[in-house]
């Protein structure tokens, strides 16, 4: 049996085949639509997967101002944030930040799911979000996902 045969293949940057995904928000439950889209993001859902290479697809995700939360989150959760100064901790309950800007709930769910380093913050740009079923991004022919099949 020859072991030169059973090679571990990783992928890089010039090998990797980046896709345009196209996700629809609309009911769909928050924390759900976030592990999905960061799944496909990172690129776990390929087989060609190596976890210190961008191998993810490009993702757009349209009407955002239709996902949602159960039970009492909407009151419940909050975001945190930190000014730098003494005292200066903030925060914002789920719905205030989504009456301000519905885009960043998304944003702030997906980005938690990435990992906290260089590969997170490129994986991140990777990551169009749009209130509405309007994008400005059809000339990239993205391919519609049912996040539904997926789960």
């Amino acid at each position: 049996m020859n072991t030169l045969s059973y090679k571990t293949v990783s992928a890089n940057k010039n090998s990797v085949n980046k896709e345009w995904v196209l996700v629809d928000a609309e009911g769909q439950s928050l924390g759900r639509l976030a592990s999905v889209v960061a799944k496909m993001l990172r690129g776990k859902h390929k087989p060609d997967f190596t976890p210190h290479v961008d191998c993810g697809d490009n993702v757009i995700v349209i009407n955002a101002a239709k996902v949602s939360l159960t039970g009492k989150k909407w009151d419940a959760k909050e975001y945190l944030r930190h000014t730098g100064y003494p005292g200066g901790q903030r925060s914002l309950k789920a719905q205030e930040l989504f009456d301000k800007n519905p885009d960043r709930l998304i944003e702030k769910s997906v980005k938690g799911m990435l990992p906290k380093n260089k590969l997170g913050s490129a994986l991140f740009r990777n990551l169009r979000v749009f209130t509405d079923a309007e994008h400005n991004l059809e000339a990239q022919k993205p391919k519609q996902i049912n996040i539904n099949e997926l789960v």
